[in-house]
């Protein structure tokens, strides 16, 4: 037997890892269901394959308004946490905006980019859909009101329970933005 193939045998292969993998990710059909809860004071359409669930607790404590829901979708490990406040008194419409640019704004520690987007719509449904770049834990929030009676305030805020890897969840992202714009688009309140 030749000595070279004796080395041959000994001679221990490098390593290499695979590169890291992303799970499949399987969409939906886009079709929508109506929001109406009586618990609330407006109507919206939301994805079929997401949930509604009414938000009781804050905190430890009841929330300042039984309108407190999260939609919850299951196939993305997503919510968009919901809250609405009547304007009042205590509770101004330039307050609720202040508190709704802050909390956006507390993104700034990560986030690239903060892009803001109006919209009125000719029902009276007036408000700003925030886009925030970056790592950040929420990279969609909005807010919309009644421009007409100022009576109505409601927000929302896109949270994924997974890492913010910006890259890897960017389709993902890109399809749940789609249906919280249709959640937009068809908003109206109800006197």
């Amino acid at each position: 037997m030749p000595l070279s193939f004796l080395f041959a045998q000994c001679e221990e292969s490098a390593f290499t890892p695979k590169p890291r993998g992303y799970p499949k990710v399987i969409y939906p059909a886009k079709e929508y269901q109506q929001f109406d809860e009586s618990y609330c004071h407006f109507t919206f359409e939301y994805p079929k394959y997401a949930e509604i669930q009414q938000d009781t607790s804050f905190f430890d404590e009841k929330p300042s308004d039984p309108c407190w829901f999260n939609v919850y979708m299951p196939g993305f490990a997503a919510y968009v946490y919901c809250s609405y406040a009547p304007i009042t008194k205590d509770r101004p419409i330039g307050k609720l905006k202040a508190d709704a640019f802050k909390m956006t704004g507390w993104h700034n520690k990560k986030a690239t980019y903060i892009d803001e987007h109006p919209f009125r719509k000719p029902n009276g449904v007036t408000g700003i859909l925030f886009t925030v770049d970056g790592p950040v834990a929420s990279q969609l929030q909005f807010f919309v009101t009644d421009s007409l009676e100022q009576k109505h305030f409601m927000r929302g805020a896109l949270y994924f329970y997974t890492e913010p890897s910006p890259d890897s969840l960017a389709p993902v992202y890109d399809f749940v933005r789609k249906d919280i714009e249709r959640m937009i688009e068809t908003f109206e309140w109800r006197n």
